[in-house]
């Protein structure tokens, strides 16, 4: 009989075994049944279910807070509705404008993103120091160009060159907007003063802070009829640094400001209801001559090109806004509404 010690594998007994148990393991060495080479000792696992432990790229720390991330998005978000409202306005079209994506990225890593050649700007944010970019696809910068000029967008070619001089005076009117929609969203947080300072069109010859710093990306979809297109902000991390920690209280100052206001709406609503305001009705409008009208004499008869049953329209402050019968009551005249009245009906 072998002793017990030679048997690879079993490096502590804590007890002495009986033959029977010798007799098995002897017989599962001989059959191959056990392996014999030596084992590493194994701590016992801890009870309960197990964990993946998380990946960590120490090429891409995430230096911003998923709560951090969550604000500046929001913040954004704000300035993306008020951005599109002021397009509308200035293209006399519907714009939308969206934030699409909120990411960290390395600064190369961005770069390497970006068409070549588009719209690249430059941008300072005082009092923070350092730069910021904001970037503008060609693929709505050339459609806003052709709007601005009286263009249709139905069949526009996207060329793949810089802007000129011109064109480039005409993207600042609307990147002025951004950066006055920029200032407002941010206020509520800190007071910045957007400003270009370069304009470029080859992005790779632009760079602000190390290839491998981190920025905080927000990518937006500009969309104008059938067109869109995509513009990236991009704030270098140690640009924003000083007013992160203000971010995680922006959800609390965003949530007050509400809270007040929908406080006050009932006194709002009060305070409007006692207005006065300016009620006209005209029962018709002609022209004449300035000679017929120094002849004008008691009893002349002015006749206009509105029927006897036509409706007499009310105007609100200058705009129309009801429509009715003229008739009496209670010994006074009288207009009895009947329907809303169109905004550009005639008088």
């Amino acid at each position: 009989m072998r002793p017990p010690s030679v048997i690879h594998g079993i490096t502590n007994v804590a007890e002495v075994l009986e033959q029977r148990e010798i007799d098995a393991l002897l017989a599962a060495v001989e059959a191959g049944g056990f392996d014999t080479a030596p084992q590493l000792h194994e701590a016992p696992h801890a009870e309960g279910p197990t964990r993946d432990a998380p990946v960590y790229d120490f090429k891409r720390p995430e230096r911003v807070s998923k709560e951090q991330m969550r604000a500046l998005e929001g913040i954004h978000e704000s300035f993306a509705r008020n951005f599109g409202a002021a397009l509308s306005g200035f293209l006399r079209t519907i714009v939308e404008v969206r934030v699409a994506t909120a990411e960290q990225l390395t600064y190369s890593e961005f770069i390497q993103s970006l068409p070549n050649p588009t719209n690249f700007n430059l941008l300072s944010a005082e009092p923070l120091e350092g730069q910021l970019c904001l970037e503008i696809s060609p693929l709505i910068i050339f459609p806003i160009i052709d709007r601005l000029l009286g263009g249709s967008n139905s069949e526009l070619y996207i060329p793949q060159r810089p802007l000129t001089l011109i064109e480039q005076r005409l993207v600042r009117r609307m990147t002025d907007r951004a950066l006055a929609g920029l200032g407002e969203a941010w206020s509520d947080l800190v007071k910045l003063q957007f400003k270009i300072t370069e304009v470029e069109s080859n992005p790779h010859l632009v760079q602000i802070v190390a290839p491998n710093e981190i920025v905080v990306v927000l990518g937006f979809e500009i969309k104008m009829g059938g067109r869109a297109g995509t513009m990236s902000l991009c704030f270098p991390f140690n640009v924003i640094e000083p007013v992160m920690g203000k971010l995680l209280s922006q959800g609390w100052l965003a949530y007050q400001r509400r809270t007040v206001a929908d406080d006050q709406s009932s006194g709002i609503a009060l305070g409007i209801g006692v207005t006065r305001v300016t009620l006209v009705g005209y029962l018709a409008e002609t022209s004449i001559t300035v000679r017929e009208l120094l002849n004008l004499q008691p009893g002349d008869i002015l006749q206009t090109a509105k029927p006897v049953q036509g409706d007499v329209v009310l105007q609100v402050e200058g705009r129309n806004k009801f429509a009715g019968r003229l008739g009496r009551h209670n010994d006074n005249r009288a207009i009895k509404i009947t329907r809303l009245a169109e905004v550009e009906e005639p008088i």
